[in-house]
């Protein structure tokens, strides 16, 4: 048996034409997408694991990925040949070698994700594919005075979407913040915490946007978090404005 070298990818997509991350039969993947280009390069079937699954219309800026490879390339060419032979709307932006022992998914310790919302009138039909669009009246301040009620460790069952398999709900928050970009007339949501629900981002910003827009009152984050009751919390926000940012891990021991 042919001892295989385990290597760390951070990857970039554009999630539009994607189902998601993960493989799916009859639906176009990132993942499927990365086993080919790689299963080509090594000449047999390569497997590859994320740090997470995204969902169809989500898009990554620093996804993280691990696979085995029969055997040692530079890392600069074997970056270059992943990025180059990956379809168009997938970028690899590094590669390192690591340890046998690493796994994208399990040894996550923190993760950023960014919501784009684009209110601006009239909306820009070319960024319709990656800002959502909400185009009714917003209170930025009420936004930012609810927004630190989602920090801290918390049952997040509330803002957990049906069709989860994961147990444990239980998540900590680091960072919910707002900021205006101008340029392109968004608001920039960023959140960053040990872990998060399936689409537990979009539930938050939806129900920001419930409370932005006078439907909800500004405290009712920690009585919906209380509850742990999904019904109470506001819609899914769309998927084209969420992107996973960074996936960080504990440092390598020398």
């Amino acid at each position: 048996m042919k001892l295989m070298i385990r290597y760390k990818a951070i990857i970039a997509y554009d999630g539009t034409n994607f189902s998601g991350f993960q493989r799916q039969i009859n639906a176009r993947t990132v993942q499927e997408e990365l086993e080919k280009t790689l299963t080509k390069m090594a000449g047999q079937a390569i497997i590859v694991h994320g740090s997470g699954r995204t969902d169809a219309g989500v898009h990554a800026l620093g996804q993280v990925i691990h696979f085995d490879f029969p055997h040692a390339r530079d890392l600069e060419k074997m970056r270059f040949a992943l990025d180059t032979q990956s379809p168009e709307d997938i970028a690899v932006i590094k590669v390192e070698r690591v340890s046998s022992e690493f796994h994208a998914r399990y040894d996550v310790i923190e993760k950023t994700y960014e919501y784009r919302l684009q209110i601006q009138k009239p909306r820009s039909p070319f960024r319709r594919h990656y800002a959502a669009y909400y185009a009714y009246p917003l209170s930025i301040e009420k936004i930012e005075q609810a927004l630190p009620d989602f920090l801290g460790t918390h049952d997040f069952t509330s803002f957990c979407a049906t069709g989860s398999s994961v147990e444990d709900k239980v998540r900590t928050v680091y960072e919910a913040s707002l900021r205006y970009d101008q340029e392109n007339g968004d608001l920039v949501f960023t959140f960053r915490g040990d872990g998060f629900l399936y689409k537990m981002i979009r539930i938050m910003v939806g129900t920001l946007l419930k409370i932005g827009n006078d439907r909800m009152p500004v405290d009712a984050i920690p009585k919906i978090i209380a509850a742990k009751n999904r019904q109470l919390a506001g819609p899914t926000a769309h998927p084209e404005g969420l992107y996973l940012k960074e996936v960080k891990y504990a440092p390598v021991s020398e």
